[in-house]
């Protein structure tokens, strides 16, 4: 038999899929991959098993894509992202592929739970919030359309910490997920480069040569995304970081243990933790380090791909688009440059032109303080090469433009990443209409004249297959009873749901998928937070990274008025609500961690008040990652999300919500601005300032002083945290925090508070009617279509990557 027959029989018996070959393939891996027989199986084993049986079925569609997309010799993209917050993998991976009924079929023949399966595998702790999670969905729909894509990120051993409360405040430990084999995950020791550090640049025989005093090692970790049905798969490959001094054997035996170990403890560093604290000189070298790791070892990878195919680099634009997801792999122009250079001898013109028309980058940010700076001190002397590189890019930008100093990369002795991102793009998209647009006319407004056909737009999306199909299977099935089978590809059809809204039986489906979802929640709630919730209470969520900007804090001051007004009048016609909030804050982010503190004060004075009952409950689950992320939103009837407008981007757990069906209660901000437009105005629940009036609110100088003083609510509100409420054993704990608000307020909580409040109020009018609100939610679902992350990659593909679909 010869060996192309022998491969195809292989790959007949590997892509069987009945449930008998399923069975087979789990008891093989439990025996020969795991060590272990049926009868002393632990949960863990049955998981890997089940893990190593789907792995499987996706490897030829990913040796297929593979071979297509050389066959082809088009374009590739490679999206180079700090964070890819993955989730799960296990139940994903099933749903996309069709396994589900068969491995729960195989599963309980054995008597084995197949949530509990899922349930066992820890969450991937490889990004921190919607960065990290829009860069996950982007890859799952590359993998969808058979858009040929490399997703390269680091392999954070402990990600960004573990969350829990103690008193009520945050206290981070590490992460532990990859503490036991990760079954998605192939190792490529082959596929290995030496990152360089510090030491200088030296002129040898007139050429300029880095001789760097620190490496290291990065070495792949290849992850393959499949996408929907099985058809497509695209590789994330994660670096690990390694020592290129593996060991000092003569310190060991001389009985100097631990500096005999230094160099394997430094390297490993580097991928250890995500955004390490860097309020210190030694955390800012860390984190520069860090973004130069990523960015060089996919540069370096990207170029041998190419020069694998290619001979001639002037082709590199041509097969290579590289899209830089925030400022993070913002070294990636500096980086290739100097590859292009120093190490294929390219002419400076040559390599800045093919780097320019290779790079695309994202923005993410308004805030003027989140666009990366480092200062000229360190980036020379982490990075001399780069420094020296940067520092002429800036040279013939000032000159070619005729800029002021203020438009400059390097200024005041800070290197500005978010400049570098935008000089050295082709194209810079931002991820709403309005952020877009704001982008234009604020943080990159000077940038923008000089270069006036560089910004557009590229509003994000979510992967209906997970956040949907996956994540609430009583909606989904109700949307293919309705519409048919299909949208999960082409989420527009969920349009074709607006047509059954006069259908009684539509409706009311609806809202019993909700309550089921609710009731599961009740459950997990009371099993572990210990509260009991009712179901047909309102469940209104804010899910999000803790940040002053999304306001965290005007949800909880509501919730305070509430409990005061429900307490004064106990017998009044109250719609009972449980608040919802989860969220991490940064280690050194200490207003954000006081505003947890504090919400979870709160949450215990309400939750144990004899007087309020089930009225009111809060509720603040610690440690919110994908996994309750994807059990909070299903449950969710309304959505939370009211950041001062101007300030966030666009938000991506407000387009999963929508699309789950929960009514939104926000700002004219980010892509609520878009989702108000889609689902219909009547159906959103609007409040606050709009951001031209944000900015002219700004003008008075005591702004908060004025809105406080105007509102009665907001006034007793402080006055109760004030004098210690919440906080009876430390009654000045919230003394600054009061003071902040009263004084200083940078995000105008004070100014939105009664316009928030009142619309609240409309809230509970609509909440009354079930039937009401039922019809409101189905025309969220059903206007919800646009905001798939499909549609984003296909203008992705179409306006900034110039890449074609291989299906």
């Amino acid at each position: 038999m010869t060996a192309t027959k022998q491969g195809i029989l292989l790959m007949d018996v590997m892509n069987d899929q009945s449930a008998d070959a399923f069975r087979v393939r789990i008891t093989k891996h439990l025996t020969f991959t795991l060590g272990k027989d049926k009868p002393h199986a632990s949960l863990y084993d049955w998981r890997m098993a089940v893990s190593y049986s789907v792995r499987d079925l996706i490897i030829e569609p990913w040796f297929a894509a593979t071979r297509k997309t050389y066959e082809a010799q088009g374009k590739r993209v490679y999206y180079l992202s700090l964070e890819f917050l993955i989730g799960r993998i296990l139940g994903d991976a099933m749903m996309n592929l069709g396994l589900f009924d068969i491995v729960k079929d195989v599963l309980d023949g054995e008597g084995i739970s197949l949530a509990d399966v899922i349930a066992d595998e820890p969450d991937a702790a490889l990004g921190n919030g919607g960065l990290g999670r829009l860069a996950a969905c982007f890859l799952e729909s590359m993998s969808t359309l058979a858009c040929p894509a490399v997703g390269y990120g680091i392999r954070y051993e402990h990600g960004l910490f573990r969350q829990r409360f103690e008193g009520g405040r945050q206290v981070e430990h590490p992460e532990d997920w990859l503490n036991q084999p990760h079954p998605w995950e192939f190792v490529r020791p082959e596929a290995r480069y030496t990152i360089p550090f510090k030491g200088h640049v030296a002129d040898v025989d007139g050429k300029l040569t880095w001789r760097p005093s620190e490496t290291v090692y990065a070495r792949a970790y290849d992850m393959p995304v499949v996408g929907w049905q099985g058809k497509w798969a695209n590789t994330l490959r994660l670096w690990g970081a390694h020592p290129t001094e593996l060991f000092d054997l003569e310190r060991f035996n001389s009985g100097d243990y631990t500096a005999a170990a230094t160099p394997e403890a430094l390297a490993r560093t580097l991928s250890r933790v995500l955004y390490p604290d860097d309020t210190t000189d030694s955390g800012k070298e860390l984190r520069l380090k860090q973004e130069y790791f990523l960015t060089s070892a996919s540069l370096q990878d990207i170029l041998r791909r190419f020069l694998s195919e290619y001979d001639d680099l002037e082709l590199l634009p041509a097969k290579v688009a590289i899209q830089m997801n925030d400022t993070h792999p913002a070294l990636a122009g500096p980086e290739l440059i100097r590859l292009l250079m120093d190490q294929h001898g390219l002419a400076w013109d040559v390599a800045k032109r093919i780097s320019v028309k290779c790079l695309n980058y994202t923005n993410h940010t308004l805030l003027p303080e989140a666009l990366e700076t480092w200062s000229t001190w360190l980036l020379g002397r982490v990075l001399p090469r780069h420094m020296q590189i940067i520092e002429r890019v800036d040279q013939e930008h000032q000159l070619t433009t005729k800029c002021s100093a203020e438009l400059g990369i390097v200024r005041q002795d800070q290197v500005h990443m978010g400049t570098l991102a935008f000089v050295m793009a082709t194209n810079v998209n931002g991820v709403s209409a309005l952020h877009t647009q704001l982008m234009k006319e604020t943080v990159f407004a000077g940038l923008n004249g000089l270069y006036p056909a560089r910004i557009l737009n590229q509003t994000n999306g979510v992967t209906p297959r997970r956040w949907l199909r996956l994540s609430n299977p009583s909606l989904s099935s109700v949307l293919t009873d309705t519409i048919g089978a299909g949208w999960e590809n082409d989420l527009d059809r969920l349009s074709e749901l607006g047509a059954h809204e006069a259908n009684q039986d539509v409706r009311d489906a609806i809202g019993a998928a909700k309550r089921k979802n609710k009731v599961a929640l009740s459950n997990w709630v009371g099993a572990q937070l210990g509260i009991s919730l009712n179901p047909d209470a309102m469940f209104d969520v804010q899910i999000k990274r803790m940040h002053e900007y999304k306001r965290q804090l005007l949800n909880v001051f509501e919730t305070i008025a509430r409990w005061s007004a429900i307490r004064a009048n106990p017998q009044g016609n109250w719609t009972p609500r449980v608040k919802v909030f989860g969220g991490k804050a940064a280690p050194g982010y200490f207003a954000a961690k006081e505003i947890i503190h504090l919400i979870n004060d709160v949450a215990k004075t309400i939750n144990n008040d004899p007087v309020v009952g089930d009225l009111l409950k809060v509720v603040y689950p610690a440690n919110y990652n994908v996994s309750m992320a994807e059990r909070l939103i299903p449950a969710t009837d309304l959505s939370e999300q009211i950041s001062t407008a101007g300030k966030e981007a666009s938000g991506t757990g407000n387009m999963k919500f929508t699309m789950n069906g929960a009514l939104t209660i926000g700002t004219l901000d980010g892509a609520n601005v878009e989702i108000r437009e889609h689902v219909g105005a009547k159906n959103f629940f609007l409040f606050g300032m709009t951001a031209s009036q944000v900015q002219e609110r700004y003008l008075v100088h005591d702004h908060a002083r004025q809105a406080i003083s105007a509102s009665q609510p907001l006034q007793d509100i402080l006055q109760m945290i004030a004098e210690g409420r919440f906080s009876p054993e430390d009654k000045g704990r919230y003394g600054g925090l009061v003071d902040a608000t009263w004084n200083h307020d940078p995000f105008l909580v004070a100014s939105d508070f009664d316009s928030y409040l009142a619309c609240q109020a409309d809230v509970d009018q609509a909440f009354t009617d079930k039937d009401h609100w039922n019809t409101l939610a189905l025309r969220n679902i059903a206007g919800s279509g646009f905001f798939s992350s499909d549609r984003t990659i296909k203008g992705y593909m179409a306006d900034i990557w110039d890449t074609k679909s291989l299906s």
